[in-house]
């Protein structure tokens, strides 16, 4: 009877790729995982490296990262220095053994396509370095270390940032606002009220001005003297101002017992 020998296929890790838009690359065999966060459990039958990605890319992610039968998402990829040949990812996948899904002590990572230039994640300072300037990090949560062994349950600590209630951001007072239009309105009708009073009293003054030069002229034509400016009426004689005695003509009468009605003889001395 013939031996049969059966021979496990040695599972490959896909050599570090250029990313391509729409189709998942692999990014490298790395021994970290960065601050890649673990994705919901994927059962064994259909835990691949197209299933991880299908679901970190569904969730949003950017990139997917196999570790046995674990599946981690991320939008980091580990520092270069933590880069390793990909003959160490020889773990093969629970539900295609012909793939890598990392290492004993390393991880494969592959770029699920939706974006292109990738930040590195820099522990010292807690941010992506690296890449380009224009495709940064959205803020992720930061994983515990995935477990290695089975049946153990995986927590996932999630910093949230509460933003302030918009009655607490800074800006204009309502109070201020209302107190500096009522200022305004006030300041503008004392203004208004005391350019009308101007012209008011000034008009007021013209007219007594104008009444005063008529009530002249008019004495003046009757021959009286004009109303003082306390309003009393002189009833002095004309006859005994200085400038008619020396006159040769008379200031029009003979007698004061005369009707001044009747016609006036004039007498002119020779």
């Amino acid at each position: 009877m013939a031996a049969t020998g059966v021979h496990a296929q040695t599972p490959k890790q896909p050599t570090l790729q250029i990313p391509v838009s729409g189709i998942s690359t692999s990014s490298g065999c790395y021994s970290s995982y960065a601050n890649m966060t673990m994705h919901k459990p994927i059962s064994a039958d259909r835990m691949s490296t197209a299933s991880c990605i299908i679901a970190c890319r569904d969730d949003g992610f950017w990139l997917a990262a196999m570790h046995g039968g674990q599946c981690l998402c991320g939008f980091a990829l580990p520092p270069k220095k933590d880069l390793v040949d990909d003959s160490q990812c020889n773990q093969p996948c629970p539900a295609y053994p012909p793939e890598a899904c990392g290492g004993l002590e390393s991880y494969s990572i592959y770029n699920v396509g939706t974006q292109l230039q990738i930040n590195r994640y820099d522990p010292a300072s807690s941010s992506s370095a690296g890449g380009s300037s224009n495709a940064a990090s959205p803020t992720s949560p930061q994983p515990s270390p995935p477990n290695n062994g089975g049946g153990g349950a995986t927590i996932i600590e999630t910093a949230v940032t509460t933003e302030p209630p918009s009655s607490q951001k800074g800006g204009p007072s309502v109070a201020g606002i209302a107190a500096g239009v009522v200022v305004g309105v006030v300041a503008a009708a004392a203004i208004i009220g005391g350019v009308l009073f101007f012209f008011k009293r000034k008009r007021n003054s013209e007219i007594e001005e104008e009444h005063r030069r008529n009530a002249a002229v008019n004495a003046f034509i009757s021959g009286s003297k004009p109303p003082s400016s306390h309003g009393s009426i002189s009833m002095t004689d004309s006859r005994l101002d200085p400038v008619i005695a020396h006159r040769r003509m008379s200031d029009g009468s003979i007698a004061d017992n005369e009707d001044y009605s009747r016609r006036i003889l004039r007498v002119t001395n020779a």
